[in-house]
């Protein structure tokens, strides 16, 4: 007799920031009567937070360990004024500026993580402390003054965009984009669903995973076309989405990134099955330093100067994204692609407040009221499972 197919219900909590992120932009496209849907305000949305994206993602793997980085915004500003400074006013090539931005991203990461990894100092005090030493370097070297405008050559990253000819009015790269991710969608749905009836695992609704995948790829379609009506694919966009993807992966299939979930969950038994939880906690750090480094370059290149105050206050942008796209705040649960959500979200909810005239003091509290209400959901719904 064939055997029964068996079929559970699609995991609706995994969905449900893109459900939120859905719902908040419909309610900023009402408000504003439509104009944050423009193509222009779609590619500004994109510019303002490619470099956000970056950061959440290293943010993750420190959140996973139950941690945070409160150093990054000093981190980026730093690198920014070092590759701003050389640039300007040392005559120095970009390639190498930036290359002396990833060092000191580096060495940063490298201090932080032998502080906490080999000297048992908590993350908490340590980022502090490279948050203000950060700072306070970056006001010294710059004198409290902006560095630019700077070079063509060096905006392109954050401010370019890849070479394009339109069709009907669209990039035709956005549209050959859009429909290679569509069949990547699906034919990863399609090993999903392979996968699971080789092993006897139970498989979603197909009628559920169909309108999963059309919310998903009309979204995608959506931002992709919008971007295709205005000039085309940032170039921040194709780094972002480089680093999301090599994460992504490393976070779900290799060891390395196993280890940083089981660190996460339970750090004496992380230790006690062979993990050398020191060497994954200073990686980590290192790690974020680096694509601090990134984000610095980027940043400053979208707007063109480096100025002492760059990057004030995005480590909770990084930070908030992370906790509102699923991770847990006692470490060893979330993904890359749920910090990109949460991203989304905090870029969403920045965009819509700007345009339909929100003060900015304002903002900070609905910001606030999001973060502390994706955090107490998550701690809610654990003692509903543990009860």
């Amino acid at each position: 007799m064939e055997e029964k197919r068996k079929y559970i219900n699609l995991d609706l909590k995994s969905y449900g920031m893109v459900a939120a992120l859905i719902l908040i932009f419909g309610l900023f496209y009402f408000l504003s009567n439509g104009a944050n849907a423009t193509p222009v305000n779609i590619n500004n949305l994109i510019m303002q937070n490619g470099y956000i994206i970056i950061l959440a993602t290293g943010m993750l793997l420190c959140v996973l360990t139950g941690n945070i980085d409160l150093g990054v915004g000093s981190v980026v500003a730093l690198c920014a004024a070092s590759a701003g400074k050389l640039v300007m006013e040392q005559g120095w090539s970009v390639p190498m500026a930036w290359l002396i931005a990833l060092i000191i991203g580096l060495i940063v990461g490298l201090f932080a993580g032998f502080f906490i990894a080999y000297l048992g100092i908590p993350p908490f005090v340590v980022t502090l402390a490279t948050m203000l030493m950060g700072r306070g370097l970056t006001y010294t070297m710059l004198a409290s003054q902006t560095v630019g405008p700077l070079p063509k050559n060096y905006t392109q990253i954050g401010a370019g965009f890849l070479p394009s000819f339109k069709v009907g009015g669209i990039d035709a790269v956005c549209i050959i984009v859009a429909v290679v991710a569509t069949v990547l969608i699906i034919l990863s749905e399609l090993k999903t669903i392979r996968t699971n009836k080789k092993y006897g695992f139970a498989n979603v609704y197909p009628w559920q995973i169909v309108i999963k995948n059309i919310v998903i790829l009309a979204i995608l379609w959506f931002f992709l076309i919008s971007l295709g009506r205005n000039k085309g694919i940032p170039i921040q966009l194709v780094v972002a989405g480089v680093i999301v993807a090599l994460y992504h992966f490393i976070t779900s299939q290799t060891v390395a990134g196993r280890q940083i979930y089981a660190l996460g969950g339970n750090a004496k038994a992380a230790r006690l099955s062979g993990i050398n939880t020191k060497k994954v906690f200073f990686w980590i750090y290192v790690n974020m330093g680096v694509l601090s480094a990134v984000a610095g370059i980027i940043l400053s290149a979208r707007q063109g100067a480096a100025n002492p105050k760059m990057g004030d206050g995005v480590e909770l942008d990084a930070i908030g994204a992370c906790y509102i796209g699923g991770a847990a705040a006692s470490g060893g649960v979330g993904t890359v692609m749920g910090a990109v959500i949460g991203a989304l979200v905090m870029g969403v909810l920045n965009n819509g407040m700007s345009i339909i005239g929100l003060p900015t003091d304002f903002q900070k509290v609905v910001k606030g009221a999001v973060l502390l209400g994706a955090v107490t959901l998550d701690i809610l719904s654990k003692k509903k499972k543990g009860a």
